[in-house]
């Protein structure tokens, strides 16, 4: 053997070892307790493909992190209201029908929603309302948004760290709908939040789901998924849907266009919409599902949960978010900022 052969023969084992192929990843950035215990773990399996999570606590703080279109984020999960300023900021890719075999699993008022009906951007996944989450055994149950001003819960309540829910709360307890933009809506909103701000502990998310069940608060403004979740660890917590209106929410998955693994991403959301997949994590987060095949793998004592399924004369109180006008978002960001440092 030539000393050029000796020469050549590690080269060709060192390249080898260079191009051993890598295991694919797929990057989501998702809400946290969004997931079951076995979502991910059986996706890898079945699939080969790792997947890295990284959640966050409000639709904001999301924006934030993905608006550089430069975040490494292949998959997020905005709420309904954010699908259309996502769009229009050129943040989303457009999903591939083709890719999703699963999409007609969606239960009928998720086909064509609102906000996108052709599904071109997103996969309405989880849905849900906002309300009130209260101690019985530490003060008198609210029964409406407006009950949240009375000095009687004075830094025993907290709202949400969110500026659509808490400016909703207070058009909701003005007679308003909680999608009202015009100038003198969302300033009145925003003085009823300050007369209404002495009176919080804080502006929480998750955060208000363990002082509730440490029964450190008497009543937080709170989605319904995290209601539950902190009514299976402290059951004598009441959930209510408020008689002045309350916000209804979807979930959605999309595809970021700064994705370079659309493909994966595509094989990630028709995953979510298998039945068994989506009453997996239905069951293990409370979370309300709006794959439609899904409902006849849960247990019934699920499907009876008023905070996740209230009854249909309860939903004619809801309402679902919109995305506001520019002008009016910017209005309305500048005045949570007021808030917040007030």
């Amino acid at each position: 053997m030539t000393r050029r052969a000796l020469l050549f023969f590690p080269a060709l084992s060192g390249l080898g070892g260079c191009l051993r192929p890598k295991r694919r990843r797929l990057n989501v950035f998702n809400w946290s307790n969004y997931t079951a215990r076995e979502t991910l773990p059986r996706f890898e399996r079945e699939t080969g493909i790792e997947v890295r999570l990284g959640v966050y606590e409000s639709n904001e703080e999301m924006l934030a992190r993905v608006m550089s279109g430069n975040s490494g984020w292949d998959v997020a999960f905005p709420s309904n209201y954010f699908i259309g300023p996502m769009r229009e900021l050129g943040l989303l890719a457009p999903l591939e029908h083709r890719r999703l075999s699963r999409l007609g699993h969606l239960e009928p008022r998720f086909q064509r929603p609102g906000w996108d009906p052709a599904l071109s951007f997103c996969v309405p996944l989880y849905w849900g309302s906002s309300g009130i989450l209260a101690n019985p055994s530490l003060a008198p149950v609210p029964s409406s948004y407006a009950d949240l001003w009375n000095p009687l819960y004075a830094r025993r309540i907290t709202m949400l760290d969110d500026p659509a829910e808490v400016y909703g709360a207070a058009l909701r307890k003005l007679g308003r709908s909680l999608n009202a933009s015009s100038p003198d809506d969302l300033r009145l909103a925003h003085a009823e939040a300050l007369r209404q701000k002495p009176l919080l502990r804080a502006y929480l998310n998750a955060e208000a789901r363990d002082l509730m069940a440490a029964g450190e608060l008497a009543a937080c403004q709170t989605w319904a998924t995290t209601a539950q979740q902190a009514i299976s660890a402290a059951p004598h917590l009441r959930f209510i849907h408020p008689a002045d209106g309350f916000a209804l929410y979807a979930d959605c998955a999309v595809v970021l266009r700064e994705s370079r693994r659309r493909e994966l991403a595509h094989l990630f959301l028709d995953y979510l919409l298998r039945a068994d997949v989506a009453a997996e994590i239905a069951i293990e987060t409370f979370t309300a599902t709006a794959v439609a095949p899904a409902r006849q793998h849960l247990p019934e004592h699920i499907t009876r949960m008023e905070t996740l399924f209230p009854a249909e004369e309860t939903l004619r109180r809801g309402e679902w978010f919109e995305p506001l006008p520019p002008a009016a978002q910017r209005l309305r960001d500048r005045l949570w900022t007021e808030l917040k440092s007030a």
